[in-house]
């Protein structure tokens, strides 16, 4: 049994995910996925951003308390285009938010679940994040977010 399933473990486990921060959703035509979620699902697209060093164009919706964060590849070796190409589009991850994302990790990473990041980094609206494998994860690949503002 992985670490992880331990159930005395999970009960040391401090990590505190506060809600969904967000859904992210690989697209391959920007511009036409947020008129969908726009014109048909009556959403606004309050915001659109590049995230050069991840080599991708986001768009943000709010839905509820949760956002809805659409992924275009800015380069046709960006994680998103190779993902698109691999899995078509679709749920590429799901966001946690989380406190203090620096002790989080470490933690997490004792108990069993493979990083993708070692240490925070600058992600889209400012917060920051990691990743966290999807081979650890019952194939989903997971984010955590912390806003420090």
């Amino acid at each position: 049994m992985p670490k992880f399933l331990n159930r005395e473990i999970i009960s040391y486990l401090k990590m505190k995910a506060t809600h969904i921060e967000h859904i992210g959703i690989a697209v391959k035509n920007l511009e036409e996925s947020i008129k969908y979620y726009e014109n048909i699902l009556g959403f606004k697209c309050y915001s659109v951003e590049e995230v050069k060093d991840q080599k991708v164009k986001t768009a943000f919706f709010k839905v509820g308390q949760t956002k809805i964060e659409l992924l275009e590849s800015t380069d046709s070796e960006g994680p998103i285009s190779k993902f698109i190409e691999k899995k078509g589009e679709g749920i590429h991850h799901l966001a946690f938010a989380v406190e203090d994302l620096s002790e989080t990790l470490p933690e997490v990473e004792s108990k069993g679940i493979q990083l993708i990041d070692k240490a925070p980094r600058k992600g889209a609206e400012g917060l920051s994040i990691a990743f966290l494998h999807p081979k650890s994860t019952f194939g989903v690949l997971t984010e955590l977010c912390e806003d420090k503002n």
